[in-house]
């Protein structure tokens, strides 16, 4: 059984001063103007669901201003345990606690599984290649603790490395930066690997349910040496489409390498040119590049069929399915891309919507939803 929220509580969270929403279902939408605060509550849920932010904001963000904490809350339950999960947000500090007791983020990976989809995951086509890398960071993040512990590791690495390249550190010491790097930057490069080779096929089937007998949608993981080599030999990374799983000593070999060879030109630029920092993911539709060649109408259909097989994939992993939050995306979609996600909708998983239109949605999901308009009468 998959834990699900009941009851939330927000105390000086961005624009609340106090908010409790309680009894909720499997279905609620959050209606009201711009601006009211609706994609407050969608982070609040996140931050407790999935333990990180779509906005990635500074910790004094979540404070209501003229405060010095602030505090959110739920109450879940899959029928037979009960859970109050709690955060606890300073200036400089942050503490989840877990029926009263203080735990670590990693331990808290996993225990409620959250998919966020907001107007900015619209972009992750056009977008950086951060961006995707970080969508799949957050997806791995909540499959494995290990994931989770192992990128924020590479991630205090590869900054400490950058400040010894800043500082025109000894090769002895970057030598040593860079061995620590290779184990650490080749564990994560076949996480990735691992998750991107799951993931794919996933997205692939969700499109072609999308856009029946539209084209092939092909997701590749590129790791940050093959990134290179194609730019030697003047081959475009798309080009790469095989999706081979990394084996660890394999990778280990290949990062290193690479990083010797790059010693001149991260000394030249100040910054580390290689490493999983510098991964690539590429889309591409009928194995031509999605960022260049497909429609903005099919870079939104690849967009939504990502998301689904992120839902997909956290129920084949964990046996439980995701809560599902929808800051507002509504109103970016075609009635096509609507119909396609207001039929998932019709499932069986948990889900926050926010909007500031009802007509999106149709009478037989209205008629399953607990609307709260925005902003709450006091």
């Amino acid at each position: 059984m998959s834990l699900k929220v009941q009851n939330i509580f927000f105390r000086n969270f961005r624009n609340y001063s106090e908010l409790s929403l309680n009894n909720l279902g499997a279905l609620t939408i959050f209606v009201g103007q711009n601006a009211i605060g609706k994609t407050n509550i969608i982070e609040g849920i996140q931050l407790l669901t999935a333990l990180t932010s779509f906005r990635n904001p500074l910790l004094q963000q979540l404070i209501q201003q003229g405060k010095e904490e602030s505090y959110i809350a739920t109450d879940v339950s899959d029928g037979s345990r009960e859970l109050t999960i709690g955060l606890h947000i300073k200036e400089h500090s942050k503490k989840y606690v877990v029926n009263g007791k203080g735990k670590q983020t990693q331990d808290l990976k996993g225990l409620i599984p959250s998919v966020s989809f907001t107007p900015d995951d619209l972009y992750l086509i056009k977008g950086s290649m951060s961006e995707r890398r970080n969508a799949l960071d957050v997806l791995g993040s909540q499959l494995s603790s290990n994931y989770y512990v192992i990128k924020k590791d590479y991630e205090k690495i590869i900054k400490h490395k950058n400040k010894l390249l800043k500082e025109e550190a000894s090769d002895l010491l970057l030598d040593s930066i860079d061995e620590t790097l290779t184990i650490c930057g080749a564990q994560l490069s076949c996480y990735r690997s691992s998750l991107l080779s799951k993931l794919a096929p996933l997205c692939a089937d969700s499109y072609k349910q999308i856009i029946p007998g539209g084209e092939e949608l092909s997701v590749t993981y590129i790791p940050s040496w093959e990134v290179k080599n194609s730019k030697k030999f003047s081959r475009p990374s798309s080009d790469i489409t095989n999706n081979e799983v990394l084996q660890k000593d394999a990778a280990r070999e290949l990062l290193q390498t690479a990083l010797h060879g790059a010693r001149s030109e991260e000394r030249a630029r100040k910054r580390s040119v290689i490493g999983p920092h510098a991964d690539h993911i590429n889309f591409a539709l009928n194995n031509l590049d999605a960022t260049t060649f497909a429609s903005q109408g099919q870079q939104r259909s690849i967009v939504l069929a990502y998301k689904l097989a992120e839902v997909q994939m956290i129920e084949d992993h964990l046996h439980q399915k995701p809560i599902l939050l929808l800051d507002d995306v509504m109103s970016e979609l075609d009635e096509q891309r609507r119909t396609s996600l207001v039929s998932f909708l019709m499932e069986d998983t948990q889900t926050f919507i926010t909007t500031t239109n009802l007509q999106y949605f149709n009478d037989g999901l209205l008629q399953r939803a607990q609307i709260v308009q925005l902003p709450l009468e006091i």
